[in-house]
């Protein structure tokens, strides 16, 4: 693993780098990106900085500069040995005082890579009863306030899954805890829209972009009737599902390996500079 925190490179990842109050450790209040690393090159680098800022903006952290961003990706990919890797992007509140007020000292940024291990072919998906508010002030912002997916992510564990599904607070599909759910319903492919709550993630953009998949509203229900299921994400690509709450789908079916491979050919040309 290599980090770098605040335009320096840090010797070893696990010894302490950050202010004790810094408002990402007290209260979460932070954005972050993950992307792979393929032969050393970030893939759909500017697309993830693009949602970064997004997510910035949303959450209203101010001072947010995409050069120094970008500089410490460099610096940990110049310091990389291996040519694939997991690559994130933090950036905090930084330090403040106890509480939820931001403090006067800037954001923090940091950048850390880390080996990718490889993921199946396929995966067991479990609904969990908590809902996604999609009218909520993290609606769709890729946020550090990570601990109700944690939760969700366990759950799903304890039911031989390993990924969590949610519904949103008007019962239709929304999102999994870091993944985008994709239904395949009469051979044609849908995922649910932005407005549902579903992060904008970037592998689900491609997707739709290159792989002739549409953006429709799904209740739960529809579910009963999918004739295949797949995620999208960064580190899973395109990912079958073979179960959902213990019903079993194909894995892959001819529709998702269809779109595991045409996703494949474009990704090929998509390795940002």
């Amino acid at each position: 693993m290599r980090v770098w925190v605040d335009d320096r490179l840090v010797e070893d990842p696990y010894a302490p780098a950050l202010a004790p109050l810094d408002h990402g450790v007290t209260v979460g209040d932070g954005v972050f990106e993950t992307l792979k690393v393929v032969d050393g090159r970030p893939f759909a680098l500017t697309r993830h900085l693009d949602r970064l800022a997004r997510s910035a903006h949303g959450l209203g952290l101010t001072g947010l500069d995409l050069v120094a961003v970008r500089r410490g990706v460099s610096s940990v990919l110049d310091a990389w040995d291996q040519p694939d890797g997991r690559l994130r992007i933090t950036v905090t509140g930084g330090p403040a005082p106890l509480g939820s007020e931001r403090g006067n000292q800037g954001l923090t940024l940091m950048v850390a890579i880390a080996g990718l291990p490889p993921r199946p072919q396929s995966t067991g998906l479990a609904t969990v009863p908590w809902p996604r508010n999609e009218r909520g002030a993290l609606a769709g912002l890729k946020t550090t306030s990570y601990a109700e997916n944690v939760v969700a992510l366990a759950r799903a564990r304890e039911h031989g899954a390993t990924e969590a599904l949610f519904a949103n607070t008007v019962g239709n599909v929304c999102e999994g805890t870091g993944s985008n759910l994709f239904v395949v319903l009469g051979g044609e492919v849908y995922t649910p829209p932005l407005s549902a709550g579903c992060l904008a993630g970037v592998t689900r953009a491609l997707v739709l972009e290159w792989c002739g998949a549409y953006e429709k509203d799904l209740p739960m229900s529809a579910l009963e009737e999918a004739e295949e299921l797949f995620l999208t994400s960064t580190t899973r690509d395109v990912q079958a599902v073979s179960s959902l709450d213990g019903r079993e789908f194909p894995a892959p079916g001819p529709v998702t390996a269809r779109v595991m491979a045409e996703f494949a050919r474009a990704a090929a040309d998509h390795i940002d500079p």
